[in-house]
């Protein structure tokens, strides 16, 4: 059903390119919304596409930028406590590629690097207040880059960007249930000899939606109140219980 479903969108895509001109390539999403609510175990979003002749697709996604601190470890005399620590700014929180080929058979590292294509290609800034040598910078980044992959947050090559024909393309983009809500920008590039000749950005939108959207808002714009309510509400269970117990 969803091959169905990518193909005739893929159809109407090219169709509309068709008549608007010579457009080399358009791409769109089966959702521009993913809806999180109490239930909510993880989803895939189909991304459908056409281009107007041969080439190679890779698609981006990037989540809301925000900033990480990575801390380390050390020994000090009998105990271990956080000695180091590096903010790194303005890293996506989500990062993910998919694409029709494996990226060094079709694309340079200079393109691959100027359009951040690839996790090595990220460009991850730290604070400039950081006194830690670069090589030391070097590995909190590929401890930040190993805690976001096992989040399921960070991956590369998980996702491969099928043709169903010599123009028509489709991928499945994954978020799991720990998808952090925010804007998300998914950006298809058309490469051909080398070269991007056409990119499309799609936007993509994931929030929180129903009771647990509400219990989200009230935790993080009143957290005094939801503290002092968290406290009431785990002292009454306490009561409750203590009272049942004392009757049996």
């Amino acid at each position: 059903m969803k091959r169905f479903l990518a193909l005739a969108m893929a159809l109407l895509l090219a169709g509309e390119a068709r008549a608007q001109g010579n457009v080399p390539l358009v791409a769109d999403l089966s959702s521009h919304l993913v809806a999180i609510t109490t239930g909510f175990s993880g989803t895939d979003v189909l991304l459908f596409g056409a281009t107007d002749g041969a080439g190679d697709i890779a698609v981006v996604v990037r989540g809301p930028s925000q900033n990480e601190v990575i801390r380390r470890k050390g020994r000090v005399g009998p105990v271990w406590i956080n000695t180091d620590e590096v903010t790194f700014r303005d890293a996506p929180s989500y990062y993910r590629v998919a694409s029709s080929r494996p990226l060094d058979e079709f694309a340079p590292q200079t393109l691959l690097s100027r359009y951040q294509i690839g996790i090595d290609n990220l460009r991850i800034n730290t604070l400039a207040d950081t006194t830690l040598e670069p090589e030391e910078v070097a590995d909190f980044r590929k401890a930040f880059v190993r805690l976001k992959t096992d989040s399921n947050l960070y991956d590369q090559g998980l996702g491969a960007v099928n043709f169903m024909s010599n123009r028509l393309f489709r991928t499945e983009l994954h978020f799991p249930s720990n998808v952090p809500t925010g804007t998300y920008l998914v950006e298809v590039y058309l490469f051909r000899d080398g070269d991007v000749t056409s990119a499309e950005i799609v936007p993509l939108n994931i929030s929180q939606i129903g009771a647990s959207a509400d219990i989200f808002d009230f935790a993080h714009n009143l957290a005094p109140l939801y503290g002092l309510v968290s406290i009431l509400l785990a002292a009454s269970a306490g009561w409750v219980a203590s009272i049942a117990f004392r009757r049996t």
